[in-house]
């Protein structure tokens, strides 16, 4: 399994989403497709963007009764996507519902991974809100083992979380983690960050980067610096 940055394509419409891809004539950068995208542009934009030799994590997050998302599974399959998520909140029998819906026929899938808690979840709003009161780490690892054993291949977690979950979970459970800044740039509404080396440096295998590089003023550039900082390129 190789490291590699994750582009959020988080656009409203077509048009603005491969206006950003055609800036990459050279690349052809992993994508995740969210839900303002896909809901606003629908499921060709997933075809059209896989057409252009994108790999796609589409980023939906799917919650409900076991047999909801199994069908929502199986629907999405067929978009020949690489990755899709749902939130590991939803119980083990939604988790194994939704791996048996994702699978075809022929026994392939795509990988499917569980969100953890959102990285913009902090102590604080987690026990006020949602009235969980364990540690957030504690939370977080065991949403991780629940997902691992229902047969999921990884989470999406913060960085700050990632090199525990691998000791948890091992070394082959993934780890998928948003809430990467540069070291110069604005956190926005992300609580618990980290830059794209210490990501690397603490065991993320892939890392959800968006407005650090889809607002830069020069994208490819800040892909570019991006991958090379979560690569270790040139250390």
């Amino acid at each position: 399994m190789s490291r590699d940055v994750i582009v959020a394509c988080d656009f409203s419409s077509r048009e603005q989403v491969l206006s950003f891809l055609d800036l990459f004539e050279d690349e052809k950068p992993f994508v995740k497709i969210g839900m303002e995208l896909f809901y606003g542009a629908g499921p060709d934009i997933v075809r059209e963007i896989k057409a252009r030799g994108h790999r796609i994590f589409l980023d939906l997050k799917l919650h409900d009764i076991p047999n909801t998302v199994k069908k929502a599974m199986h629907v999405l399959s067929s978009l020949d996507v690489d990755m899709v998520n749902l939130h590991a909140a939803g119980t083990t029998a939604m988790m194994q519902a939704a791996l048996e819906g994702l699978t075809r026929e022929d026994g392939t899938r795509p990988l499917l991974i569980a969100v953890t808690q959102l990285t913009s979840t902090d102590q604080e709003s987690m026990e006020r809100d949602l009235l969980i009161k364990e540690p957030i780490d504690k939370v977080v690892m065991h949403y991780a083992e629940t997902a691992k054993n229902a047969g999921l291949d990884g989470v999406v977690c913060s960085p700050l979380e990632a090199g525990k979950v691998h000791e948890v979970c091992g070394e082959g459970f993934l780890t998928v983690t948003p809430g990467v800044r540069f070291a110069d740039g604005d956190k926005g509404d992300q609580k618990r960050v980290m830059t794209p080396a210490e990501a690397r440096r603490i065991g993320s295998d892939y890392i959800v980067v968006g407005r650090p590089i889809t607002a830069a003023a020069d994208p490819v550039a800040a892909y570019r610096r991006c991958a090379a900082e979560f690569l270790g390129e040139g250390e």
